[in-house]
Order: structure tokens, then C-alpha cells, then sequence
């Protein structure tokens, strides 16, 4: 998710004065006698608008006395004792300032988000820009749910709260926004959806805001299809494969065709879970996580190092966790579950994605149902402890994009 304007580093030009400093720290010394030099030949004018005629060219005036401790007047320092004089009319070239190194300036670096305030300049200190109105500490916090490839209807819903403009383009300022994972499979334009997150991601960043983004079961699908392909892999029911897995569960064959080295990289790198103002953000309703560390950052380590180890039955470990679901349902139990992971990573209240809210209540037989759920927002259960954020796009239902924390209503309810 995530993250330079400003100006470039200063450099010296041929010609221009010396370093005021220099100067200002040089002893004063007599300026060196030499005879006035008559002309040779007309003086051309300096470029300015509304140059007057040249006047008539007289003889030099010799320079009159230094002022103490600037040398001569309008010009660079004078030249110690010994040191010989450069040539007329040329200024020695001012010495780089202690620690200075030419660089280019910094610039946004998709999925990740520079600090606020951090200068982008290497040789002076810039300073902190003025406050704007809105701009002060951290901005609203809002979660997306499950996508699937629902490029159309993730525009409109960002558009409609606000985060976008009519051509995609961040508008929120400040704002943070997470995605919850599944951005791929079952509707017609997961690469749109994985471009438009990672656009969004560095412009949100350069706004003083950020865009991040989560790993859902439908990455590690596809990053396994496109790594693996039909290398048998053992699903604990048979020999199965990614390419298989994958069709079996929506892939869309102009995604495959379309996605890029970028992408998978993208993707390999996405986090697993995070905590923002309070509320755990995961994606699948699952204690998987518990599998791979104790705290948010050692999952994350723990989950990009087995994908850089490139394993398919490593891989496919991975993708068949991040599928579990309902962990956080049943009554009693659920609750349980939801405040295990609490407890371990932090946060008071858990958001995922993951299974689809009709799905989640029973209203449907699966996630591949398509009998147009009535869903209306975020669903609160596990005693409150637990939000469901995937309003079954992909069944007809609705893609969420919701501001935390959610306003106070019975456990159970939907906004």
C-alpha cells in the first residue's frame, strides 16, 4: 500500500557566485591592485525586459575598500595569501557542504507509504510544510471488502464514499483505506481490480493518506496457478493441482493472460493481517493465522518467506488454511475463537472478509450462490467481537466499503 514532490537537490553552475557562507567566514584582505581595463569594443547589454540603450562606455572605476569580513564588495571571497588569483570575470566554484550527496528526489513507491512529514531532499533540510484544515494526525480509516474482479461496482462504490473521483483518481486527502484481500476469480476484471489498488495505493501516499491491501486464499490461488500450473500437488483428498483449484474456483482465463511479473510480486508481498485504530483486519474467519507466529509481524514473515521459498506443496498449505472459514459463528464458541486471536494479536474487534454474509447466515448453500441476497452493510456477530465485511458480490449482493469504527447497533445487525 502505499507512498516526493519537492524541489531537486541544489547544484553549482559555472559562473555563479561563491558560497555566501565562505565568504562570510574569509578574513578580510585588501583587494588585489590591478590597472583599470580600457574596452576593447562595445559592451553588450544584459538581457532584461525594457532595456534602455547602452550608454556610452567609460573607463572602470576601481572598486572601492572591502567592508570588514566580506571582501570585496558583490563579488566571492578574496583569495588568501599565496594563493593566486583565478582568471577575471570567472568565480572559483563554492566546495559541496559537509555530508552533501547529489541524489534524485524520492518518489512514491507503490504498496508502500513514505512517513508524514518525511523531507525528500538530501542536501538541506526542508521545511515542514504548513498545516492544512483536515490534514492534522491521521485521516477517517475505511475497509473494502471481497471484490472478485468486480471492477465496475468497486468504482462506484469508492466513488460513492468518497475516496475516488470519476477518474479514479484519490480524492480522500489523509484518509487510510484498507482492502481485505480476494481481488481476483468469478467477476470479469481482477487485473483491473489489482491495478486500480496499486494506483490508488501511491497516490493515496503522496496525499498524506495510504491504501493497503491484505492477502486473501483467491492471491494464493492465482499465485500458485501461475507459479505451479499443473504440478500435482497432495490436497489431503488426492492429487490435485493450482490450475485446477483455480478454475474450479472462478479463475477467469483473460486474468491469466493479462497478469504480470509485477502482479505476483505485488501480491507476494501483501500482508496477512494488521490492527488500525483498534480493530484486527484479517481475511479469511479463521484461526490459521495462529499457525504462523504470535504476533501480527512475525505471520507476516512468516507467510511472505514461504512464498519466496517458491514450494508448490508449500503454497498449496498455505491456500488450503486461508480457505477455512465460519471460525468465529457458532454461538459460544465463536466468541471464543475471536477472542483467542484478540488476545494473541491485538485490537478489540475483528473485520474480515472472506465468507460471504448470506453465506455466513445461512441464507444461501454457498458462495457460488447467486439468488440475490438482501445485504445492506457489515454484519456484527461472535458477542460483537467479530465484523463480516464481504457483502456477496459475486451471489448479487453488494460490495462494501465501509468507515470504522461502525456506528453502535444490536449484535447480529446489518447498517
Amino acid at each position: 500500500m502505499t507512498q516526493g514532490a519537492g524541489q531537486g537537490p541544489d547544484v553549482w553552475h559555472e559562473g555563479a557566485s561563491a558560497d555566501p557562507l565562505r565568504a562570510r567566514n574569509t578574513p578580510p584582505a585588501p583587494p588585489p591592485a590591478q590597472p583599470p581595463v580600457q574596452p576593447t569594443g562595445p559592451v553588450q547589454p544584459a538581457a532584461h525586459p525594457a532595456v534602455r540603450p547602452p550608454a556610452p562606455v567609460t573607463p572602470p572605476v576601481p572598486p572601492p575598500p572591502a567592508r570588514p569580513g566580506t571582501g570585496v564588495p558583490g563579488t566571492g571571497p578574496v583569495p588568501g595569501p599565496g594563493t593566486a588569483p583565478g582568471p577575471p570575470g570567472v568565480a572559483e566554484p563554492a566546495p559541496d557542504p559537509d555530508g552533501y550527496t547529489p541524489t534524485e528526489r524520492d518518489l512514491p513507491v507503490i504498496g508502500s507509504r513514505a512517513p508524514l512529514g518525511e523531507r525528500t531532499l538530501v542536501d538541506t533540510p526542508a521545511p515542514e510544510p504548513a498545516p492544512t484544515p483536515g490534514a492534522q494526525g491521521e485521516g477517517p480509516l475505511y475497509v473494502v471488502g471481497d471484490v472478485h474482479g468486480y471492477l465496475d461496482e468497486l468504482r462506484a462504490a469508492l466513488l460513492g464514499a468518497g475516496l475516488i473521483d470519476a477518474d479514479d483518481h484519490w480524492q480522500a486527502g489523509n484518509a487510510r483505506l484498507w482492502f481485505l484481500g480476494d481481488f481476483t476469480d468469478r467477476g470479469p476484471d481482477g487485473i483491473g481490480v489489482i491495478e486500480l489498488v496499486m494506483n490508488l495505493s501511491a497516490e493515496a501516499a503522496a496525499a498524506g493518506g495510504y491504501c493497503k491491501a491484505l492477502m486473501g486464499n483467491h492471491e494464493l490461488l492465482l499465485i500458485g496457478a501461475k507459479r505451479f500450473g499443473e504440478t500435482p500437488v497432495n490436497s489431503g483428498a488426492g492429487t490435485a493441482s493450482f490450475q485446477a483449484a483455480w478454475l474450479l474456483n472462478g479463475g477467469q482465463r483473460t486474468d491469466m493472460e493479462r497478469l504480470q511479473d509485477h502482479h505476483i510480486q505485488w501480491m507476494s508481498r501483501l500482508d496477512a493481517m494488521a490492527v488500525a485504530d483498534g480493530h484486527l483486519l484479517l481475511h479469511s474467519d479463521a484461526t490459521c493465522y495462529l499457525d504462523y507466529g504470535d504476533t501480527i509481524e512475525s505471520v507476516n514473515d512468516a507467510i511472505t518467506v514461504a512464498l519466496q521459498r517458491n514450494d508448490a506443496e508449500e503454497t498449496w498449505d498455505l491456500f488450503r488454511k486461508f480457505t477455512k472459514r465460519f471460525a468465529f459463528r457458532e454461538e459460544g464458541s465463536g466468541a471464543t475463537a475471536a477472542r483467542r486471536l484478540l488476545d494473541t494479536f491485538g485490537g478489540e474487534r475483528i473485520v474480515h472478509g472472506h465468507s460471504p454474509i448470506p453465506y455466513l447466515l445461512g441464507e444461501v448453500g454457498s458462495e457460488d450462490d447467486d439468488s440475490a441476497p438482501n445485504v445492506t452493510g457489515p454484519h456484527v456477530y461472535a458477542d460483537g467481537l467479530a465484523v463480516a465485511m464481504d457483502g456477496g458480490v459475486t451471489m448479487a449482493g453488494k460490495l462494501l466499503v465501509t468507515q470504522l469504527p461502525l456506528a453502535e447497533r444490536p449484535v447480529g445487525g446489518q447498517m
